[in-house]
């Protein structure tokens, strides 16, 4: 690998992200591809018990990061369920999910609206089956779906109820407000997510898609009414797609000390690098959403990801994921995966460590969106 190592400090309220330790459970430490320890070279004799560390090659097991003030606990990566029951059936979610279970995964990332409920009734299936509640975290989104729209008091109610139905499971461990609902105050908002924490259906919330001056707003007024502050933020953010959170969201999210979970972190699939032509895009249902990028400014990108990925040893796809990463107070990008194949290279992003140097690279080539 080259150049030194990003290790950035934690901010005020962001988990400080250590090397696991080699008897940490299983449980705890994705299973990453390539990943291997090798000895301290010859004639490089470390003083005290440092000699006897071992050095990374390749991809390292990633440690885990924080969710707000209740203890959740997640590893750098999650599981987006977008596709489960859209491009994937109820078999193929299932096998997805079970590799990443099998990898140490547990953040799952879903929405009500996904699919007409069907992802959350796929991931309640799997979790019942696989008798493998206790060891997900799960996270749904809601007031986008036609059987409770909007973010009144009422619909949070009957919307946080019918996703645990469908979750059949007792909490939320992340409920996520799917979009800001110019129709209800932020007052109202606020006191019935406050509800759903206090009876102990939802752990933390976060906001998804909400403009800077709302996330501020939301604090004030958490304050003034006495309510659980937001401690999450989702929303868009890749190398394709970087000024919508670079800014006034980042500058919000780093004096909040929110735990930020980018959306769409490998843009539809183009940082995969499977679409760079437009031969590539037919045959694939998301071939449409990823045809923005494919310009001069695209290819820039996908050139910059091939070369540090050649460093690495790793996929196009686990370079984006790893560049995330490392900005500050990203705790778990967001990927969906086709297959279990697809779920594997993606999950060497989180034991990438780029040096100064290749997060250098891919901010220049990525600068200008």
């Amino acid at each position: 690998m080259d150049g030194t190592s990003v290790a950035p400090a934690a901010l005020p309220g962001e988990a400080t992200v250590l090397p696991a330790s080699p008897a940490a459970p299983a449980t705890n430490r994705l299973a990453l591809p390539g990943a291997q320890l090798a000895p301290a070279p010859a004639g490089h004799q470390l003083s005290g018990d440092l000699g006897h560390l071992p050095i990374p090659v390749g991809p390292v097991a990633p440690s885990q990061r924080r969710i707000g003030e209740t203890g959740i606990s997640v590893l750098p990566m999650a599981l987006g369920g977008n596709v489960f029951g859209w491009t994937l059936d109820a078999g193929q979610s299932e096998s997805v999910l079970d590799a990443f279970s099998a990898a140490g995964g547990s953040f799952l990332d879903t929405a009500d609206s996904y699919a007409g409920g069907r992802s959350e009734i796929i991931i309640g299936n799997w979790m019942r089956r696989r008798r493998n509640r206790d060891e997900m975290v799960v996270g749904t989104k809601i007031g986008k779906s036609a059987d409770n729209p909007g973010l009144s008091r009422r619909s949070i109610r009957a919307a946080v109820r019918a996703s645990l139905a469908r979750l059949q499971t007792d909490r939320i461990d992340v409920l996520y407000l799917h979009f800001d609902d110019a129709e209800t105050s932020l007052e109202e908002t606020l006191t019935a997510v406050d509800e759903a924490i206090r009876d102990g259906l939802v752990r933390e919330a976060g906001f998804s898609n909400h403009a800077a001056y709302r996330v501020m707003e939301a604090r004030i007024l958490a304050g003034l009414l006495g309510t659980r502050p937001l401690a999450a933020l989702q929303n868009q953010y890749s190398l394709m797609e970087r000024t919508g959170y670079e800014g006034d969201l980042a500058g919000v999210a780093r004096a909040q000390a929110l735990a930020v979970m980018p959306r769409f972190a490998l843009a539809s699939g183009f940082l995969t690098g499977k679409y760079r032509s437009r031969a590539d895009l037919g045959g694939h249902r998301r071939g449409g959403e990823s045809s923005q990028y494919l310009g001069k400014r695209g290819l820039r990108v996908l050139a910059a990801l091939d070369r540090v990925a050649a460093e690495h040893g790793v996929a196009v796809g686990a370079v984006a994921i790893a560049w995330l990463l490392a900005k500050p107070l990203v705790v778990a990008p967001v990927a969906s995966a086709s297959t279990p194949e697809q779920l594997a290279e993606l999950l060497a992003g989180p034991g990438v460590q780029l040096s100064r140097q290749q997060v250098a690279l891919l901010d220049r080539a990525s600068a200008g969106a």
